[in-house]
């Protein structure tokens, strides 16, 4: 299977040269790389120019946000499934991919997930808390608990059926788009598995503003799918994320 994985960025230069030497590195090679740049006025474009053997399409122009630039990747990518790898993020192994892609194991599913684990933002080797997907249930999604995006492959052909992100939120498009398309009813398949190293500091981890945000927009993707939800229940989430950081001591990484 093709597999196309889309980067979006703006102003990266002093992460995306980790996530292109990550992409470099996988041992599955039917991979198209998809880099949507947002006119960044750093040197993020010249050094995606520099990885141009491995780099399909790299597109740099002004957009709407950070999703919007996604939605602008899945429209040109070409690939039987599609992953998103952001552009402070790393592979956690040259094998990665090859993992994710091995959740496919029959035509009836549709998306596989794994586990992440956020590292410190200038040390990629330090872990600080781990994302794991085991307890993923659906009945939870209406707590704010959500399997990891990063992880998340999906087939091209669901995103032609049931829509891209949703750039009205500009926080939690991401759990909007995951939790649509499982109650479109999508079968997802896990790979128990760490696949991806995420640094700490992104768009939804950016202070008490956005995390107050974020939370009113899960209540608001619950409801607008069918989940009945409020903002309480979604606050019930915060010993779940306590017990990540605490499961960090726990986790060994290739």
């Amino acid at each position: 299977m093709k597999v196309s994985i889309i980067t979006v960025c703006y102003n990266s230069a002093s992460t995306i040269e980790d996530t292109l030497k990550s992409v470099q590195s996988q041992t599955y090679h039917d991979i198209e790389y998809i880099v949507i740049d947002g006119s960044s006025i750093d040197a993020t474009n010249d050094i995606i120019d520099s990885f141009s053997s491995i780099v399909h399409v790299h597109v740099s122009e002004p957009d709407d946000g950070l999703y919007d630039a996604m939605n602008k990747g899945i429209q040109l990518a070409s690939g039987d499934i599609i992953g998103i790898l952001n552009s402070d993020d790393v592979f956690a192994s040259e094998n990665s991919v090859q993992q994710l892609i091995s959740g496919f194991v029959s035509p009836d599913v549709d998306a596989v997930y794994s586990d992440l684990v956020y590292v410190s933002k200038n040390n990629l080797n330090k872990i600080t808390r781990l994302y794991s997907s085991r307890i993923f249930k659906n009945p939870l999604i209406r707590l704010g608990i959500m399997l990891p995006h990063p992880t998340f492959y999906v087939k091209n052909s669901a995103y032609k059926k049931y829509g891209l992100y949703k750039t009205e939120y500009p926080i939690a498009a991401d759990f909007e788009l995951i939790t649509r398309f499982i109650c479109q009813g999508i079968k997802i398949n896990r790979v128990n598995q760490i696949t991806v190293k995420m640094r700490e500091g992104g768009l939804s981890s950016g202070g008490l503003a956005s995390r107050i945000q974020q939370n009113y927009e899960i209540v608001r993707a619950c409801r607008e799918n069918g989940i009945s939800t409020n903002i309480f229940f979604v606050m019930l989430k915060l010993p779940y994320k306590f017990a990540t950081l605490l499961a960090r001591w726990f986790v060994k990484v290739p």
